[in-house]
């Protein structure tokens, strides 16, 4: 078993951006030369998230709602009285989502389903520089 390690950098607009990083996922298992196996993004930091959806315009607008339905923004977080800032939502809504994943592949082709996408989330309240480690696990 062979692992290949790479940084993704990514720019966000803020709060609740949504990125589509499959292009960079493809293009790191490709660079790993392996044929097939398993990769893992992971987001560092603790106001991001990993996950997929049908990355299309109704979707990038309901996934906010319902975070907002879930984890409100306007709500009282004991997070904010430990740091003095506004982002304890931001905390809540990035452990409810994850900060990974993990996506097989065969003959270096993610296993995705026709309208599946990998997105990067940000949660934190302004736009931010992101670093994701996609790490490669497979044979050649």
């Amino acid at each position: 078993m062979d692992v290949y390690t790479e940084e993704i950098a990514l720019k966000t607009a803020g709060e609740v951006d949504m990125v589509n990083i499959t292009g960079h996922v493809t293009e790191a298992v490709k660079r790993s030369t392996m044929k097939g196996g398993i990769v893992t993004v992971f987001v560092v930091g603790a106001t991001g998230a990993v996950t997929t959806i049908e990355y299309e315009p109704g979707l990038k607008e309901d996934f906010p709602a319902m975070l907002e339905r879930i984890a409100p923004k306007h709500i009282e977080y004991k997070h904010h009285y430990t740091w003095h800032d506004d982002n304890g939502h931001s905390h809540v809504r990035a452990s409810l989502i994850g900060p990974s994943i993990t996506i097989p592949f065969v003959n270096q082709k993610l296993t995705l389903g026709t309208w599946q996408q990998i997105v990067f989330v940000e949660l934190d309240t302004s736009h931010r520089q992101r670093i994701l480690i996609a790490q490669v696990l497979g044979t050649k």
